[in-house]
């Protein structure tokens, strides 16, 4: 008769699936590792010989908890300080899983994140679970403890709300990653013209500051209006910032360090061949995650 394995190293082969789930639900690194440790918590006091699945127990232990931090999650947006974005987190190490195709990439991206703000949170558990990890809807019933016939209307209304007109991911990753490095190298070097270049007509600068770093608490909109907010941040480019490239959410993105200080992670979804959003998460609480990943050994 074979020994089952240890509790913690059962739960720690399960892990990266579990924070995956859990920050596609939340949008929160942080929270997400705090659902996965209070599923470990559940576990350790759960009856073992009543779970038949472990994976599928764990599964529906994560998504529950995070539909209950979602409720509350609501309230403090609704009160946030200017825009709220996602926690940007490093996918090149595997974190959130393989992202082998530009349709799984999205599923990570920040843009996908936020448009999954507009979905209630039962809503956000069918999609992701339905989009994300692949779940039947009678899988997805009985983690919802709802019925399979209410899962397929909510993942219909879900479908419909995240809609966009136009595809959200660029179809030739090698532009995309080009548009990242030009936009960093231009940086770097102050160059504001070269900057202006690589930006759509109707791009868009989203800065999520959370009141405790100075950030435009509106997003900005149009070329020139964007181009001008560079101009008056250019003196911080100049002033000694380190710009580095980095895979975040499943696509290239822009570090700025000051010194060992992680100040902000800029993300950039193009489209037609130029930057049209650029989405800068400057709040320091939403940085510790990336930032231990960014600084790990």
């Amino acid at each position: 008769m074979t020994t089952p394995p240890p509790l913690a190293d059962e739960f720690e082969s399960h892990r990266p699936r579990l924070f995956g789930l859990a920050y596609r639900l939340l949008g929160s690194a942080q929270e997400a590792e705090d659902a996965v440790q209070d599923a470990y918590l559940r576990l350790s006091g759960a009856d073992r010989a009543g779970i038949e699945h472990l994976g599928a127990w764990l599964a529906k232990t994560v998504t529950n908890l995070c539909l209950n931090r979602l409720t509350s999650a609501r309230v403090r947006r609704e009160e946030y300080v200017g825009t709220w974005l996602p926690e940007p987190v490093v996918t090149s190490d595997g974190t959130l899983g393989p992202l082998e195709s530009a349709e799984v990439r999205e599923q990570v991206s920040m843009a996908m994140l936020v448009l999954l703000e507009r979905l209630t949170p039962t809503e956000r558990a069918v999609f992701v679970l339905r989009e994300a990890f692949g779940y039947g809807h009678r899988e997805i019933a009985d983690v919802l403890d709802l019925s399979e016939a209410n899962c397929r209307q909510l993942y219909r209304r879900a479908v419909g709300r995240v809609a966009a007109p136009e595809s959200r991911f660029e179809p030739a990753p090698e532009r995309r990653e080009e548009l990242v490095t030009s936009f960093v190298t231009a940086a770097r070097e102050g160059d504001l013209a070269g900057l202006e270049k690589l930006l759509a007509a109707d791009v868009t600068w989203w800065s999520d500051g959370g009141g405790k770093v100075k950030a435009a608490l509106r997003p900005i909109e149009g070329r020139e209006k964007v181009v001008r907010f560079l101009v008056g941040i250019s003196q911080r480019f100049a002033t000694g910032l380190d710009l580095a490239v980095v895979e975040v959410n499943g696509a290239g993105a822009m570090a700025a360090w000051a010194g060992d200080t992680l100040i902000g992670v800029f993300g950039f979804e193009p489209r037609g061949g130029r930057i049209a959003q650029v989405r800068a998460v400057m709040n320091p609480d939403k940085l510790e995650y990336v930032r231990r990943q960014l600084t790990r050994p």
